[in-house]
């Protein structure tokens, strides 16, 4: 994906994935806006999803959110979420990491719904999540390699790309009510430090050699 991503043409669509009247797909633009102008327009990419008619740009409150819902209801699943999405974030294909767990049902728990709710599951059959788990896992994998690849300030993570893995992790395990992560995350808060300090090379228990999900200790 990366390499992908370094080979994009200016002012070309490329679409990265396509599933069921779902897409994702790059667009590089050749002229940046007054709020991008710092940005290096050869590494500047955007990220669009587009469902059936529908096209827009997600963002990382949609990863985030989506795998919160999926984990209040499904709480038995929550280290094999930690686990895949650790491995996105170390360079695997989501696809494969994601295989196994995309055959699961994440459905809302009924009695936390109210009989309307209850109604309307019955006849939408929706899940508790917003996109396929594959889909969502491609996003992660994209604003990972966007900050990596893109990224030009100074970060206090090493890797900067550390920081939104950080609140992916914290959005899985972390019991706190969502709206409140929403607005940690929005007011530009870092993850708590428990999910990152022994990865961040910048801070001074980092460790190399860690075992997976350390963080859970």
């Amino acid at each position: 994906m990366f390499r992908i991503i370094k080979e994009l043409e200016f002012d070309k669509e490329k679409v990265v994935y396509q599933k069921e009247g779902t897409e994702i797909y790059l667009f590089r633009p050749s002229q940046l806006s007054k709020r991008f102008k710092d940005y290096d327009v050869k590494k500047n990419f955007q990220i669009w999803l587009k469902e059936r008619d529908r096209k827009f740009k997600p963002n990382h409150l949609r990863v985030m959110i989506d795998l919160n819902l999926r984990v209040r209801s499904r709480p038995e699943l929550k280290k094999n979420l930690l686990l895949a999405f650790d491995n996105i974030f170390y360079g695997k294909n989501p696809e494969i990491e994601l295989k196994q767990l995309e055959k699961e049902q994440f459905k809302p728990l009924l009695n936390k719904l109210s009989k309307t709710e209850i109604e309307s599951v019955k006849k939408e059959g929706f899940g508790n999540f917003l996109n396929s788990l594959i889909v969502i896992g491609i996003l992660a994998q994209l604003f990972i390699i966007e900050q990596e690849y893109g990224y030009h300030k100074e970060s206090m993570f090493g890797p900067p790309t550390l920081f939104f893995q950080g609140w992916i992790r914290e959005f899985i395990d972390n019991p706190k009510e969502i709206d409140n992560l929403c607005m940690s995350v929005c007011s530009g808060q870092p993850p708590l430090t428990k999910y990152t300090f022994k990865e961040n090379m910048k801070h001074k228990k980092f460790e190399k050699n860690l075992k997976a999900l350390w963080y859970l200790d």
